[in-house]
């Protein structure tokens, strides 16, 4: 096992440090001849003396019970686990990682390439489909160059042309030939700036959103008792994502008057996170408590947590995002999502575990709920909204709960047997 050669381990990083045997076992509290006998693998370590002694040599306790390759072997299980149709030898995993080091790393370096232009080819698609922009870009392109095709051929197919339709028509094509130079100029620019910038913004749902990351989700002033009014939105722009900030925050003032912060930290200290029993407690919906987990400063929840909030049409309506959360920002996402699936049962709160389908998986707890929107008038049937709040796992422990198979559309999902699949994926041939 790789936890018997921890002895080794610390002697190793014991004389790259410089420490006499005796200095190390004085520093942690141990005798030398009991620190000789770990340090020879006859005595196991753990807990307490481990984290000292890891502490006394600088490093990370893992460096010494799994060593400083235990990056690249986890690397290399990974490539293995996503492999098409091929079966690794796993448990020949650290000879292989031992005898031929740097062709492991070159393994693991293309995984991540592979890892990461799925990512990319994940956002391009989305973007490709749905961008605003873009979409009137290209039509601009395409209308301009058609444009310039009819006027050309009633220029080649047309023998007799008066002069002075000849001369309109030249003009024509010669403003056109600008147009579309102007256009595709533009276009070039715009697709440049959208791969390098870090904030890509399009619609005025996406400038509130990168607004309330610059923020952190969280305003101060807000939780110290003031109002939504008094947040300065001169950073955006448009006056659309101004009126569409100020109804979120209005959202975020009310949440933060049924749940103080004082009284919800008091609540995640009583006892582990329950939204069900933290909406009994401050007499609210379950709503309003996702809402609120999601706005608490770092640290609250332990765990990175996202949110995201759609209509009955399944448009999403606001997003924070969580590391490795791949949910399209417009339409198209996969519908076995909590987030949708609430749609169906609207009232009822949702709690899953979902594993996000793609080269390396992502896994999530998940909490859902949908709700009607108050009425305003008689006899109108009820508008519907849904919410689900985002917790990565980190540390997977086989359990009882059940896990949810989801990917982030249908064409960029792995999952071949889907039978909610709407479309064939371009991963079909094992890209």
């Amino acid at each position: 096992m790789r936890d018997t050669l921890t002895g080794s381990r610390i002697r190793e990083r014991r004389q790259i440090a410089g420490l006499r045997q005796a200095a190390l076992a004085r520093q942690v509290g141990i005798s030398a001849s009991y620190l000789n006998l770990i340090e020879h693998n006859r005595r196991r370590i753990g807990g307490k003396l481990l984290v000292d002694i890891a502490g006394a040599l600088a490093v990370e306790p893992s460096v010494l019970t799994q060593g400083i390759e235990a990056t690249l072997i986890s690397a290399l299980r990974e490539a293995a686990a996503d492999a098409v149709g091929q079966q690794a030898e796993l448990d020949a995993l650290e000879e292989f990682a031992g005898r031929f080091p740097g062709w492991a790393g070159v393994l693991a370096q293309m995984h991540r390439r592979v890892v990461s232009l799925e990512r990319t080819v994940e956002t391009l698609s989305d973007r490709l489909t749905h961008d605003p922009h873009l979409a009137a870009s290209m039509h601009e392109v395409l209308s301009t160059a058609a444009a310039i095709r009819s006027t050309a051929a009633i220029l080649a197919d047309t023998q007799e042309i008066e002069p002075q339709w000849r001369d309109r028509f030249h003009s024509n094509l010669h403003q056109d030939a600008e147009r579309l130079a102007e256009s595709s100029k533009s276009l070039v620019a715009y697709l440049d700036d959208s791969d390098s910038a870090e904030d890509r913004r399009g619609v005025p749902l996406e400038d509130v959103e990168a607004f309330f990351d610059a923020n952190g989700h969280h305003f101060p002033q807000i939780e110290l008792g003031g109002e939504s009014e008094d947040i300065d939105l001169t950073a955006l722009e448009s006056q659309s994502a101004k009126s569409l900030t100020q109804d979120f925050l209005r959202l975020y003032a009310d949440d933060a008057r049924a749940m103080p912060l004082d009284r919800v930290q008091d609540a995640l200290a009583e006892s582990a996170l329950d939204p069900l029993q933290l909406a009994a407690r401050f007499s609210v919906d379950l709503a309003t408590v996702l809402r609120r987990l999601a706005a608490l400063p770092d640290g609250y929840l332990g765990r990175p947590t996202g949110l995201v909030v759609c209509d009955a049409s399944g448009s999403i309506l606001f997003t924070k995002s969580v590391s490795g959360f791949a949910m399209p920002r417009f339409g198209e996402a996969c519908p076995l999502w909590p987030l949708f699936q609430a749609l169906n049962r609207p009232l009822v709160p949702i709690r899953q575990r979902v594993v996000q389908l793609g080269r390396t998986a992502a896994v999530f707890d998940c909490y859902a709920y949908a709700w009607p929107q108050s009425a305003a008038i008689y006899d109108e049937g009820p508008v519907y909204r849904s919410v689900m709040l985002v917790r990565s796992v980190e540390d997977v422990v086989q359990d009882t709960q059940s896990v949810a198979r989801v990917g982030p559309s249908c064409r960029v999902c792995p999952h071949s047997e889907c039978r909610s699949r709407r479309e064939p994926s371009i991963l079909s041939e094992g890209f």
